[in-house]
């Protein structure tokens, strides 16, 4: 029997830390954290207790954290005490394999922070205010990019005006 009731609302927060136990990127769902202040202090205590383990679930502060590391990265999926590990393990393999697919299997810090805006598209293709909305990456990668193509062309920045290019020509030579 659940302590509360079943509820869609599931992420309590979705973390990606690099390897000093910095944050890269930090979407928190509820009020659990309030302030920053609170948040990095979770942080730092999240990255203590698993930055040298090799499992994928810890619980901590009364939640249910499942992670994943790959090379200078750290990606947590934070959920309630009694959330259900599974789904929260969907969460963050969506999310992983959602980037690993965007950035070309080269997950790491630096091409990450080149592609932040795809990140925060993911996550919010993934997640809406706690409540889980895909678990699919190839869903998630082709609604990202569906976004991505609707921008017009006055406020698309110059890196991607010149992607798009470049895209152009390469197709236009393979004819």
């Amino acid at each position: 029997m659940f302590p509360t009731e079943p509820s869609l609302y599931t992420v309590k927060a979705v973390l990606i830390l690099d390897n000093d136990g910095d944050r890269l990127y930090a979407k928190y769902y509820d009020d659990t954290y309030p302030t920053v202040k609170e948040q990095k202090a979770f942080e730092k205590n999240i990255f203590n207790k698993t930055h040298r383990t090799d499992s994928e679930i810890a619980l901590l502060e009364g939640l249910t954290v499942v992670y994943k590391s790959n090379i200078d990265l750290f990606f947590y999926v934070i959920g309630s005490s009694h959330e259900n590990e599974l789904m929260l393990m969907a969460v963050l393999n969506c999310l992983f394999d959602s980037l690993s697919q965007m950035l070309r299997k080269n997950v790491e810090r630096r091409a990450l922070l080149e592609n932040m805006e795809g990140l925060f598209l993911a996550v919010d293709e993934i997640v809406d205010g706690g409540v889980i909305l895909e678990s699919d990456p190839q869903q998630v990668v082709h609604r990202v990019a569906l976004r991505g193509d609707d921008v017009p062309l006055t406020e698309q920045t110059v890196t991607q005006v010149l992607q798009s290019a470049k895209e152009q020509i390469k197709w236009s030579l393979l004819r």
